[in-house]
């Protein structure tokens, strides 16, 4: 039972709101070395923006493709709520969505005012009835397929875990590399003995991740198959259980890490949705902003009076990088 995960981080450049990584595991029945799973699923999912007319596939792509500036949640929604529900979770408010992607600690996020009462029906933006339908055509056509969605995991880094996190490794690109690989070895354990081939987009434009992964995988040398700017290849394990993972600059173009970029992107948005509700109702006439560093000094300066009053320490709001 060979397996394809991808991996793929939303919010690393930010300042507000966390930053998340995502991974989605799919089981195929070939070397999946061999494997286009876009090809394969062609059929019922469309590997780029939505078509118009009568196409009724799902897109599942890179989110930056699908969403941009507010426009594009019910895309996005439309592929990870249906996702979910193919594996076997059907979250219906947004706190059912954090469990279902076992995104974080639900302690850790209740210390946060602005997640603490926030809740909303899900679907936010997409039809009801249609995401009905697109759980539907996603789980006949992957049987047709002889394909299967295993799982959609999450992690939510929120600024208090990533100021550590970046005080601890020096840089944000090795606390992404830290988290996302420690996410994965979570996925990878319980897995049968088969191959399994991962691939990531690259983290910060790093080259070399041998010695994370070494660290992180200490059961087995990691040998290094490749190490270039585009691309770096490392592989370890026992031959009944070979693991190969690939650093790819542009990886969302691979069906699993393309699924993992729409899911992170869309528990942001579902986690800006929180923080601007709360911050607008603290602020008068207050906009909402997205958390990138130009927007966000603004927003902050903004809100500054009423974080003071409210006693919110920089640190769980602001991230440092």
């Amino acid at each position: 039972m060979p397996y394809l995960i991808g991996t793929d981080e939303a919010g690393y450049g930010p300042n507000l709101g966390p930053l998340v990584i995502s991974l989605s595991v799919w089981w195929v029945e070939d070397d999946p070395l061999q494997v286009d799973l876009a090809e394969r699923l062609s059929e019922i999912i469309v590997a780029g923006p939505p078509r118009r007319g009568d196409d009724r596939r799902v897109a599942i792509a890179d989110s930056k493709q699908l969403y941009s500036g507010g426009r594009g949640l019910d895309v996005l929604e439309r592929g990870v709520l249906g996702a979910l529900s193919v594996s076997g979770t059907c979250p219906r408010s947004w706190r059912e969505l954090w469990g279902a992607l076992g995104a974080d600690d639900e302690l850790d996020r209740q210390r946060l005012p602005w997640y603490r009462d926030f809740d909303l029906p899900l679907p936010a933006a997409a039809s009801a009835d249609l995401l009905e339908e697109t759980a539907a055509d996603l789980r006949d056509g992957l049987r047709r397929c002889n394909v299967r969605l295993e799982a959609v995991r999450s992690v939510a880094v929120f600024p208090g875990r990533f100021n550590d996190l970046v005080a601890e490794h020096g840089n944000k690109a090795t606390a992404l590399s830290r988290v996302t690989l420690a996410l994965l070895d979570e996925v990878l354990r319980p897995l049968p003995d088969e191959s399994i081939l991962i691939c990531c987009d690259k983290h910060g434009g790093r080259k070399r991740y041998g010695p994370l992964l070494q660290q992180q995988f200490p059961e087995y040398l990691v040998e290094v198959l490749g190490e270039q700017q585009r691309e770096s290849v490392y592989r370890w394990g026992p031959p009944r259980r070979r693991v190969q993972v690939h650093f790819k600059a542009g990886g969302e173009s691979f069906l699993p890490a393309a699924l993992a970029s729409m899911t992170s992107k869309y528990l942001r948005e579902m986690a800006m949705r929180a923080l601007n509700h709360f911050w607008c109702a603290q602020v008068d006439g207050l906009r909402p902003t997205a958390g990138y560093p130009l927007d966000a000094r603004r927003f902050k300066a903004e809100i500054a009076a009423a974080q003071r009053g409210l006693d919110v320490a920089d640190h769980v709001l602001w991230r440092c990088r």
